[in-house]
């Protein structure tokens, strides 16, 4: 069942997703050569914590950290351990969820570590792009379909896959609930779009083949090929004539 939002939710929604971003934003800016995932993980749970939520991911079907970290061909859910060091070249994804008075946000963002090759910059650039064109195609009474059409179509244009295994959601009183969102598909796929929603949109991208596969930790997903991968998510709300992404800093 897809469950639509009021304003109240909305409100603790928007604070939520107003706490992640505000954390992106600072471990992003700590992030540089020799830096290790453990210490970005440890500084993003103080600073959810201090902020008035909570780690959303902490704990979920026994996860033991606040944020997954991956890099370089880790497409999701790197584990942030002491012994993952970013190094000069990198590209490093960050997830990150957090709850406020019971209402979640989720977001995503993919960093370069130091200076980053050409490929890995539009990469980057193709990933975040193609997550706003997802965003920006989103209108009352189209299908959900018209987001993952639109970010699979840029995306291939540009000479990048889009992973198929794992896709966005919606999100509210729990950190995933219904309905599913894909990255890719036909436009006129899935439910229709209604004012109330609030969905987690979070296009991963390879510079390969889209096949991934898992790690033996049960939580690391890496592409089979290789190749690198991207990863960027917001947190929206469909509004009447609008949708708002809640996952900004102000």
């Amino acid at each position: 069942m897809i469950l639509l939002k009021n304003d109240e939710e909305y409100k603790l929604m928007k604070k939520a997703g107003l706490i992640l971003a505000e954390t992106m934003n600072f471990i992003g800016s700590m992030i540089t050569p020799g830096i290790s995932a453990q210490k970005l993980d440890s500084e993003a749970y103080d600073f959810i914590r201090k902020n008035g939520a909570e780690p959303a991911f902490l704990g979920f079907d026994g996860y033991k950290y606040t944020t997954c970290i991956s890099i370089n061909n880790e497409v999701i859910h790197g584990l942030p351990i002491k012994s993952k060091i970013l190094h000069q070249g990198d590209i490093v994804s960050i997830d990150i969820g957090c709850s406020y008075k019971g209402y979640f946000a989720d977001m995503a963002k993919t960093f370069p570590v130091g200076e980053i090759d050409e490929k890995r910059k539009l990469l980057i650039e193709v990933t975040e792009k193609s997550l706003i064109m997802g965003i920006n195609s989103i209108k009352v009474g189209l299908h959900i379909g018209i987001i993952g059409h639109t970010i699979q179509t840029f995306v291939q244009e540009n000479g990048f896959s889009v992973v198929k295994s794992f896709v966005g959601h919606g999100i509210g009183l729990k950190l995933h609930e219904e309905p599913q969102i894909p990255n890719f598909g036909k436009s006129e796929n899935g439910p229709l779009l209604k004012r109330g929603m609030a969905i987690a949109i979070e296009p991963m991208v390879n510079s390969g083949s889209d096949e991934v596969i898992s790690l033996p930790d049960g939580w690391t997903v890496v592409t089979k090929d290789g190749s690198d991968s991207a990863h960027f998510e917001h947190t929206v709300f469909v509004r009447d004539n609008f949708v708002e992404i809640l996952t900004l800093a102000t």
